[in-house]
């Protein structure tokens, strides 16, 4: 039975040049740094990561440095099937003096979407944002 899934379309805007957010996403050190639980990442197209201390995984699909990255993605959440992958595309476009971050995720299990949903926004774009206004002069 195939499963129903949804997708997520969500921009935000960081006062940072699209390399300082493209980084946040794929430097291993600046992604635990931000989120404060482990991650290990690249920005290597075929290679696999993970992020939040394994809750996150997947692999890298495209990467056009500070522009674009696409991975397969999954999370340890209850009703997310073990076999199952959603896609997410990061697009970084510069835009009054800062970024806009264009994000985008398909396929998501349907009784993970809201709680994904919220997650972006309360575990990824808010402590960037935290993280680039404390380090901005740096």
């Amino acid at each position: 039975m195939p499963m129903n899934t949804q997708n997520i379309h969500q921009t935000y805007f960081f006062k940072a040049t699209p390399d300082q957010v493209y980084n946040l996403i794929v430097d291993e050190e600046l992604h635990s740094a931000f989120t404060g639980s482990h991650a290990e990442i690249n920005d290597v197209v075929g290679d696999d990561f993970n992020a939040w201390d394994g809750y996150i995984e997947g692999k890298n699909l495209e990467i056009v440095p500070n522009q674009k990255i696409v991975q397969l993605w999954r999370s340890q959440e209850n009703d997310w099937p073990e076999d199952h992958f959603s896609t997410v595309t990061f697009v970084f476009e510069p835009k009054n003096g800062g970024t806009e971050l264009t994000f985008d995720q398909i396929d998501i299990p349907e009784a993970c979407v809201e709680n994904i949903t919220q997650g972006w926004i309360n575990y990824y774009w808010k402590p960037m944002e935290e993280y680039l206004v404390k380090h901005e002069s740096e």
